[in-house]
């Protein structure tokens, strides 16, 4: 008896309609539930009109207190004081002299990175760098034999 009801109720489930759910089946189903809500949450700020009520609960940003820097620090006071001195002071002082937190290999120099790199290796090559530092030291070797592969290659 139990194949008859499986073969009845298989019988019976071929023939069910699938149903397939649909926004809206009809177009009087659309028109009767209203217009699209489009961009939900959205406030346009260019079509405000009238005083400016504030509605919601968010918190209103304002300008921090004013309150004027210390232009007498020494900081400030000092800054940009040695710009002219080549100018107003005498020739016995040259403004690269006064770049104090310039290693002194990188003072005054003009050039492209090979000529800058040579002086460097000038300069240190007698201290300890070499022996404290061997990676650093091997590096710029490098750098300066790759730098003068590169600038002596034939351009045509």
């Amino acid at each position: 008896m139990s194949w008859l009801v499986k073969s009845v109720h298989k019988f019976a489930n071929i023939w069910i309609p699938q149903v397939t759910p649909v926004r809206h089946r009809y177009h009087a189903d659309k028109v009767a539930k209203g217009p699209v809500m489009r961009r939900y949450g959205y406030k346009d700020p260019i079509d405000m009109r009238g005083l400016l009520a504030r509605d919601s609960d968010e918190r209103v940003y304002t300008l921090q207190i004013y309150r004027p820097k210390n232009a007498w620090s020494e900081k400030r006071a000092l800054f940009g004081q040695n710009d002219y001195i080549d100018i107003l002071g005498n020739n016995n002082l040259h403004p690269t002299r006064i770049l104090y937190n310039v290693p002194a290999w990188l003072r005054g120099v003009g050039g492209n990175e090979y000529q800058v790199l040579l002086r460097k290796k000038k300069m240190l090559q007698h201290g300890v760098f070499p022996i404290a530092r061997p990676t650093k030291w091997k590096n710029l070797e490098k750098r300066i034999k790759y730098l003068y592969k590169f600038l002596n290659r034939l351009k045509y």
